[in-house]
C-alpha cells in the first residue's frame, strides 16, 4: 500500500517501510517524507548504521546527492534512547541492522511515533534481506520503489553486484552495484 496522507492514523504511532533495490530512490523518498515533516514543524530524528560511511558520517545521502542531517548508531537499540523526544523517526539502510530493529520500530510506534524505515528488500542474490521482510510484515504503510535496468530499460527490482565478493554485506555504490530487472539479473558462479 502506498502512503496516503489522507488516511494518516490519529493518536497512534505507525511504521512506514520504503524498500527496493539499489538506485531505486529509497533514500530520496525517505528524505522527501522527512523534509515535509520538518516543514510541518515536527520533531524529526534520523539515524543510519555506523557501517554506512559511503557519502557522509553525519547525513543520509541519496545517490542523487539529496541529503539530510542524521546520526550514526552502532545498533538499533541506541535509537530508542536517542529518539525519546522525536515525533518522527527516520531510519536509513535498515538492512544493515540486525533483528533488534524490528522490536525497536515496534516500540517507537507503540510510543506514538511515526517511524519511516528505508532499506534493501533483497541482497545481491535476490534473497530477502533481513530484517526487511519482518518490517514489511508489521508496517502499516509499504512503498516498493523500482529502478531502471541498466541492461534493457525495464523496471528493475534487483541489485546486480559488479565486484567479485561473496560477502552478503558489502557497502558500495555505483562502483560495486547496478540495478537490474529479473530477466537481466544473474549471480556469477563465483559468487554463489
Amino acid at each position: 500500500m502506498q502512503f496516503n496522507p489522507h488516511a494518516t492514523p490519529k493518536d497512534t504511532g505507525w511504521i512506514e517501510v520504503i524498500c527496493g533495490c539499489m538506485f531505486s530512490g529509497k533514500t530520496e523518498e525517505l528524505i522527501r517524507r522527512l523534509k515535509r515533516a520538518e516543514i510541518a514543524k515536527m520533531n524529526v530524528k534520523i539515524f543510519k548504521p555506523m557501517i554506512d560511511n559511503r557519502y557522509s558520517l553525519n547525513e543520509i545521502v541519496s545517490h542523487s546527492e539529496k541529503s539530510m542531517p542524521s546520526e550514526l548508531v552502532e545498533n538499533a537499540k541506541e535509537i530508542l534512547e536517542k529518539a525519546k523526544d522525536a515525533q518522527i523517526v527516520g531510519i536509513d539502510e535498515a538492512q544493515f541492522f540486525n533483528e533488534d530493529l524490528i522490536k525497536v520500530c515496534e516500540q517507537l510506534a507503540n510510543d506514538g511515533k511515526r517511524v519511516i524505515v528505508a532499506g534493501l528488500d533483497q541482497d545481491y542474490q535476490g534473497i530477502p534481506f533481513d530484517p526487511m521482510p519482518q518490517l514489511l510484515g508489521i508496517a502499516e504503510y509499504i512503498t516498493k520503489t523500482l529502478a531502471i535496468c541498466v541492461e534493457c530499460g525495464n523496471p528493475a527490482n534487483r541489485t546486480q553486484r559488479k565486484v567479485a565478493s561473496s560477502e552478503r554485506v558489502l557497502v558500495g555504490a555505483a562502483d560495486s552495484y547496478e540495478a537490474r530487472c529479473r530477466k537481466c539479473h544473474y549471480i556469477p558462479q563465483s559468487l554463489r
